[in-house]
């Protein structure tokens, strides 16, 4: 399926790199890119097939746009932002929401521990203080955390997290069957099936009441039948 890039921005000297899957996100987009950006990240936007002015808003804020003509998914988006920055010499990305939910200002918490402890992979932590986290999403994130942990035979608190950062050389090992927002788990049984340490830094919270592309049935269904999958494939 074709990709059309929109526009090149100048970027900062700087080896981390932000890549932002976003759909449907012409609201909060430009806020999500500019904290980025003045956190010196080269920001990548993957506007993933939206019908509405995303694209243009994230590319008025200054980001590197990449466009998919049609939805394809949050885990499809996020290889696409994966495969540019690795061309274009990025060490690490950070991955982050489009909608606000991750505040851009924590990205130096995340180089911080990466240079510090050489974890290749650390993922938000927002389970040390969840208040403002919708009950029902408190309670699931619990139990899919316990469970992927215990498949993974590593702790993660906060699995189902999407601010995450990347060495860029785990990278290619993340690519899965899921494109969806089980993608998100998927792609940590990969890495942890290799070996790969995963780390955890503390995140604020945050939740503003506005409607989330989360469907929480669906996205359940998804997940079981991934991991599912995911049992059936190791015990192949």
């Amino acid at each position: 399926m074709s990709e059309r890039e929109i526009a090149t921005a100048a970027e900062p000297a700087a080896d981390v790199w932000a890549v932002i899957p976003a759909y449907r996100e012409e609201r909060r987009v430009r806020e999500v890119v500019a904290g980025a950006r003045r956190q010196g990240a080269p920001v990548v936007v993957v506007d993933d097939g939206s019908p509405d002015g995303t694209a243009a808003a994230a590319e008025a804020a200054g980001a590197m746009v990449i466009r998919h003509e049609q939805n394809r998914g949050k885990g499809a988006a996020l290889r696409t932002g994966f495969e540019y920055a690795r061309r274009n010499g990025a060490r690490a990305v950070i991955c982050l929401d489009a909608d606000g939910q991750h505040d851009p200002a924590e990205i130096p918490k995340f180089i911080e521990a990466w240079r510090r402890t050489a974890i290749p992979v650390l993922i938000g932590n927002r389970m040390a203080d969840p208040a403002g986290m919708p009950l029902v999403r408190r309670w699931t994130n619990r139990f899919m955390s316990a469970l992927l942990s215990r498949e993974m035979k590593q702790y993660v608190p906060d699995t189902q997290c999407g601010y995450r950062l990347f060495a860029i050389e785990v990278t290619p090992f993340m690519a899965g069957r899921s494109v969806r927002f089980d993608a998100d788990s998927e792609a940590l049984l990969l890495l942890a099936a290799r070996g790969v340490r995963i780390g955890a830094v503390r995140i604020r919270t945050i939740y503003r009441g506005e409607k989330s592309n989360i469907r929480p049935l669906r996205d359940a269904i998804r997940f079981f039948r991934m991991l599912r999958d995911w049992r059936r494939g190791r015990r192949g």
